[in-house]
């Protein structure tokens, strides 16, 4: 069995709870999160699509009308999305169907593949449902399911049972381990928005660039890339680093021959060894940390050292001086003292293995899941 034997259901009628707000309208690099996975569906050759919506609207029924998709409308408020898929699964002709939550960004649908295998050939009794498992956990809203499915939640919805995994736990089904964590992260919340975007961020650069920032001098943002870099290394990353000063610098030596070219007007100067090159050029205006940064060569990612000229995405060190920094570009915390603010994911500051993972995560990395 392949895709085009399948129905989609795209499972976006949930109540954004956590979220404070309608997370399907919330943008990623100016496109509504609802329709990341509505352009994504478009390009794949699925016998139909439905897009399990909670209630209709104009607005949802222009977004459906223009990526191809039927709008189905939950029968119960409040059910969460096992509502949305049991009504998904009723309206749909075909014996399965894959099911994908509104509010995973960075799934891609070829992760489906190792599902399909799992399917029945014809005639055959196959498992209601087949779920992906990664990093521990089991991902029901990126799955496939029978048909026959519908009956089963409509019975559990009935009796008040609104897991997905309890109904699905003792019912023939498979599992099947991916090494694809980025796929099922789901944004759920203001901080796993701020992540989602940092990654997004990077994902359209051709080099990563990740902010290691601070409210003040002394934090410890140089011991913090300090300790980063050997740990990406062992990734197998080549780093770079682009540092901002407010004190100026001086890197040459007098009387050497680079300073004497400086001392007699050169703008730029440039020495070449056998081991490597350095250039000095003179700027009327500070230069752009990323304009800089873009000039690195031989590089995976390239991390900016800032208090206040970096880019998204940051992390933000604190060590209890001046104000914790959360602009918009700020994806995470690391901080001694834990915060009484969940809009910001927060790791604990020596915690380096976190700060790989996380940075893995942020600069776009396939197979990079956060740290929990």
């Amino acid at each position: 069995m392949d895709i085009s034997s399948l129905s989609l259901l795209i499972v976006a009628g949930g109540r954004s709870s956590r979220m404070g707000k309608d997370k399907r309208w919330l943008e990623l690099d100016g496109v509504p999160m609802l329709e990341w996975i509505l352009r994504k569906a478009a390009r794949q050759p699925f016998a139909c699509r439905y897009l399990c919506c909670g209630a209709a609207s104009p607005k949802l029924e222009e977004l459906a009308g223009r990526y191809g998709a039927v709008l189905v409308e939950d029968e119960r408020e409040g059910c969460g999305p096992m509502e949305g898929l049991r009504c998904g699964l009723r309206a749909m002709p075909t014996e399965y169907a894959a099911a994908v939550s509104c509010d995973m960004p960075f799934f891609v649908f070829p992760v489906l593949q190792p599902l399909l295998s799992c399917l029945p050939a014809g005639g055959e009794t196959g498992p209601l449902a087949v779920l992906p498992e990664s990093g521990g956990r089991l991902q029901p809203l990126a799955a496939l399911y029978h048909r026959s499915m519908a009956a089963a939640f409509e019975e559990a919805l009935a009796a008040g049972e609104r897991r997905l995994r309890g109904v699905i736990e003792p019912l023939p089904h498979h599992t099947v381990p991916l090494s694809r964590p980025e796929c099922f992260f789901n944004v759920n919340d203001p901080a796993g928005l701020r992540l989602a975007r940092g990654r997004m961020a990077n994902m359209r650069r051709p080099v990563p660039f990740l902010t290691i920032s601070a409210p003040v001098s002394g934090t410890g943002k140089t011991t913090f890339i300090e300790r980063l870099i050997p740990l990406l290394r062992e990734e197998g990353l080549h780093v770079g680093v682009v540092k901002g000063d407010c004190h100026g610098y001086d890197v040459d030596t007098e009387g050497k021959d680079s300073w004497r070219f400086r001392q007699a007007g050169a703008e730029s100067v440039a020495v070449v060894s056998p081991h490597g090159y350095f250039i000095e050029r003179a700027t009327p205006a500070r230069a752009s940390l990323l304009s800089v940064a873009n000039q690195l060569e031989g590089t995976d990612l390239v991390l900016l050292e800032s208090r206040s000229h970096g880019c998204a995405p940051k992390i933000s060190l604190w060590r209890g001086r001046g104000g914790l920094l959360a602009d918009e570009d700020t994806a995470a915390w690391f901080t001694r003292v834990p915060q009484p603010d969940d809009t910001v994911a927060q790791y604990d500051l020596d915690d380096m293995e976190a700060a790989k993972r996380l940075t893995l995560f942020l600069m776009g990395r396939e197979g990079a899941g956060l740290p929990l």
